[in-house]
């Protein structure tokens, strides 16, 4: 659920930096060596079905890749799922709205890993209540851990490795037939594939994205929380990683910087929000998913329909990529939000949560993740 490829749009402003000193070669070449540890699950599971859920729940997608969750076992078969307060989006998402989708689809992962194991993990959303206007320290869900020789498991399982948020160009020659498009929004949604439709959305989502890195406070939101380099990445694996050669080139050369991303005015950030056009623009087919209200059950019930229609794209072999950007709360993007709802048909309380791209693009690596001990207190 990251906003924008951030590495796409540094690749854009280096051009053709080429490696002139020998000496620099194997750190431009390094790849983080830590960061994407959590996702190899091939070692045995642990005996404690709770953690094997857990640990598969982190990999779910979730905004700026902040990873808000954190978990308090419970005796032997129960557990409390809070927030992690410090990693909300306060310019972006004031409201924690994104953030409490992002705890939505970290359940339905944990849910659908318990069924492999037989498990059935029953869910108390809010049972302490919840504020509508900001998150806090209560949970967001009680867990339950049941054995139980009718829990049924889930064919989704099996992509959970596999699952992507795909930021690249999708091929436009490749149309995206309905048939996989009611597939992916069994759960819940709409999906749009009419060119006219697609391209009246289309403009609402660029300008949302130009907008975001054109408000100042919106777009340093997203540059604080840039990890710029293999170290970097690996220090802190969330928010927004950029490694790769034209990266470390760029940083070890000092024009790939946070100062160099956060001012319009650069050549880099210029280049970077035509490729973002190009790239962000590619739109085959579109999915949402609008709720009958606006409330915190509605927003995890997003989470649980979106990481779901993720799944099932990805066992379609199709990306997916939130378009989030025009659906966001502050003042700025407002006139875009307006428009994307009434162009999706959404009326008096109905929210329209998530709106996705879909299509045919090149396979992607997986981002970043902490280790699952880091979000269990």
């Amino acid at each position: 659920m990251v906003p924008v490829s951030r590495r796409r749009v540094m690749a854009a402003g280096l051009g053709g930096l080429a490696l002139v000193f020998a000496g620099g070669v194997w750190r431009v070449t390094r790849t983080p060596q830590t960061a994407f540890a959590p996702w190899d699950l091939e070692r045995s599971p642990p005996s404690d079905v709770r953690l094997d859920a857990f640990r598969h729940a982190i990999l779910a997608p979730n905004p700026h890749n902040r990873q808000p969750w954190l978990i308090e076992m419970v005796g032997d078969d129960e557990a409390l799922i809070t927030t992690d307060l410090s990693r909300n989006l306060p310019v972006t998402d004031p409201y924690d709205r994104q953030i409490t989708i992002g705890i939505g689809t970290f359940l339905e992962i944990a849910r659908i890993a318990a069924a492999e194991r037989g498990v059935d993990m029953q869910i108390v959303p809010f049972p302490d209540g919840a504020d509508a206007t900001s998150l806090d320290a209560r949970p967001v869900a009680h867990l339950k851990f049941v054995r139980s020789d009718q829990v049924a498991r889930d064919p989704l399982f099996a992509q959970i490795l596999r699952r992507r948020s795909n930021k690249e160009e999708y091929d436009l020659a490749r149309a995206v037939s309905e048939a996989d498009l009611d597939a992916i929004t069994a759960a819940g949604g709409s999906f749009a594939v009419d060119p006219e439709r697609i391209e009246r959305l289309r403009a609402e989502i660029v300008a949302g994205i130009e907008t975001e890195l054109l408000t100042h406070e919106a777009n340093m939101e997203s540059v604080e929380l840039m990890r710029i380099g293999h170290a970097e990445v690996d220090a802190n694996p969330d928010g927004i990683e950029l490694h790769g050669p034209m990266i470390e080139a760029g940083k070890l050369a000092g024009v790939v910087s946070r100062e160099e991303l956060a001012d319009p005015a650069s050549t880099g950030f210029q280049q970077g929000i035509d490729m973002l056009r190009r790239t962000y623009g590619s739109i085959p087919a579109l999915i949402w998913l609008t709720t009958p209200g606006n409330s915190r059950l509605d927003q995890l019930e997003a989470g649980r329909q979106y990481v779901r229609a993720n799944l099932e794209a990805t066992a379609l072999g199709l990306g997916m990529h939130p378009m989030s950007q025009c659906l966001q709360e502050y003042t700025e993007v407002q006139p875009m939000y307006r428009s994307v709802h009434e162009l999706l048909g959404a009326s008096g309380k109905e929210r329209v949560q998530m709106l996705a791209r879909v299509g045919y693009g090149p396979e992607t690596a997986p981002t970043p993740r902490w280790p699952l001990e880091t979000h269990i207190v």
